[in-house]
């Protein structure tokens, strides 16, 4: 009989709860003898052999999961081929393989169906997981979900959660945008996530606008739509002009009086810190050796940039990170992770390992991908007919 374990990592998207949850559901209906293994907060739970199994009554109210957002069985960032790392997390002792220490737990449970929830790094992490236990005559089947609001994985054309994550975007601008009449001459920059695909900036930023073109405006009352409208969108895929973007917005600060802006977390992310390394600072770093982007702030970085240029009363800087990946997943991604685990369950009794997506490389047709096609850092692309329009909508190009 076969057991299976799940386990979500990474940072947190709109996905992972009802993803979850659809796993316990599909489980239950076809297999409803199968015992199901949670492994709390990822790697970090199954490298410190913490787990529980899902009881008949959470099996029989899964359905429940699909309403939150979050991940109810946590997360963690832990890289199992970073050993330093996890050493100083206290993961594991001095002279032990986070690597042989998290297959031998797995084997230790039993399990011999593996479902992770995540990015690039969480699914091919668990690929040398399947290999290495091969390697060592147990044969472990691993089925990823790709997780990740950057819609960056190659080569997965609609990453679980990013759809919502754009919508929560646009719906968090709305209200924020309201702050053009806090003060005269209002710059606002509006920070999303995205370290170096700009997919989701662009994503958020089309929702809001399709949502804006749907709302009544009063122009004799200051209700102009020029005034909500989005002045500048600056991704990590395009060269950011600073002078010729401030002679630009100066004249729009002028005419409507107010400038809004979206940027990129990733996105200037080098010229910020080439500022800081020649001021003799420290650029922090995480486990997987990216930039801390919480140390670089680049909508803090731009509003210094700007805000003499465009002669602005005041200069406000939001971040919707944490309000739009921890949303709950809309109609159109429950729909995605619905059909996503069912492949993923069926893939997993055919003891077919992968990451579950549709492949771009075959018309995006939802299959099982082969983990050694799996890559991260896909850039979004810049020349769709969507994204050029707003640009030239917005005066942008």
């Amino acid at each position: 009989m076969d057991k299976v374990g799940i386990l979500t990592a990474g940072g947190l998207a709109p996905c992972l709860s009802a993803a979850v949850g659809e796993l316990i559901l599909q489980y239950t209906k076809i297999s409803p003898d199968v015992e199901i293994v949670i492994y709390p907060y990822g790697y970090q739970g199954l490298l410190l052999g913490k787990s529980f199994i899902v009881t008949p009554e959470a099996r029989r109210h899964a359905q429940r999961l699909l309403q939150w957002g979050g991940s109810p069985i946590g997360n963690s960032r832990v890289k199992l081929t970073n050993v330093e790392d996890c050493l100083k997390k206290g993961l594991v002792k001095k002279g032990e393989d986070p690597q042989k220490i998290a297959a031998e737990q797995l084997v230790k449970d039993g399990v011999t169906i593996l479902h992770t929830i995540g990015g690039d790094d969480t699914n091919t992490a668990a690929a040398d997981l399947a290999r290495y236990l091969k390697e060592h005559h147990y044969n472990l089947t691993v089925v990823g979900l790709p997780k990740t609001v950057d819609n960056d994985v190659y080569p997965i054309s609609q990453s679980l959660g990013a759809v919502t994550a754009a919508e929560a975007g646009a719906i968090f601008f709305e209200h924020i945008v309201s702050e053009v009449g806090a003060n005269p001459r209002m710059l606002i920059i509006h920070e999303v996530m995205g370290r170096h695909c700009g997919w989701l900036t662009a994503a958020t930023a089309l929702a809001y606008r399709r949502r804006l073109m749907q709302r009544e405006f009063l122009p004799d009352m200051g209700l102009r739509c020029e005034r909500y409208d989005i002045h500048a969108v600056y991704i990590p895929e395009m060269t950011l002009d600073i002078e010729r973007e401030a002679s630009r917005l100066a004249l729009i600060m002028n005419a409507v009086g107010n400038v809004n802006i979206f940027i990129s977390e990733g996105a200037g992310v080098e010229a910020i810190v080439a500022e800081m390394e020649s001021r003799g600072e420290t650029v922090d770093r995480d486990a997987f050796g990216h930039v801390r982007l919480d140390k670089v702030q680049s909508g803090q970085w731009l509003a210094s940039h700007l805000s003499g240029c465009l002669n602005s009363g005041k200069a406000l800087v939001q971040k919707s990170g944490y309000f739009a990946r921890s949303s709950v997943a809309n109609a159109e991604d429950l729909h995605l992770i619905h059909e996503s685990v069912t492949c993923a369950v069926d893939a997993a009794f055919r003891r077919c390992s992968g990451v579950v997506g549709c492949d771009e490389d075959h018309e995006n047709t939802l299959n099982c991908i082969d983990f050694s096609r799996i890559r991260g850092g896909k850039p979004y692309g810049i020349r769709s007919t969507d994204f050029q329009s707003m640009l030239l909508a917005i005066g942008q190009n």
